[in-house]
């Protein structure tokens, strides 16, 4: 479908719904086309695979969040520059 800058415009909304159903549609300056609303791809997601970090276990320890930071942590964390002591 073929649509003039105007008419899209005012229905774009419309346009939109005819897209999402699947429908490109075609905009056109005069009787010069310009550019092309297609709908997107859905994005392709490997299937998830059991165990595929179980490798990782024990990588990080248990209480790691739990520590209290340490001097630099914290200063790090707060985003405080070690040479002048202020942010």
């Amino acid at each position: 479908m073929i649509v003039k800058m105007h008419q899209a415009k005012s229905q774009l909304s419309s346009l939109i719904a005819r897209v999402e159903a699947g429908e490109e549609i075609i905009l056109a300056r005069g009787d010069t086309p310009v550019a092309k609303i297609v709908p997107l791809a859905p994005p392709r997601r490997e299937p998830r695979k059991p165990g595929a970090l179980k490798h990782l276990r024990g990588a990080i320890p248990d209480d790691l969040f739990l520590r209290p930071m340490t001097e630099e942590e914290l200063a790090a964390w707060e985003g405080v520059d070690d040479a002048k002591g202020d942010i």
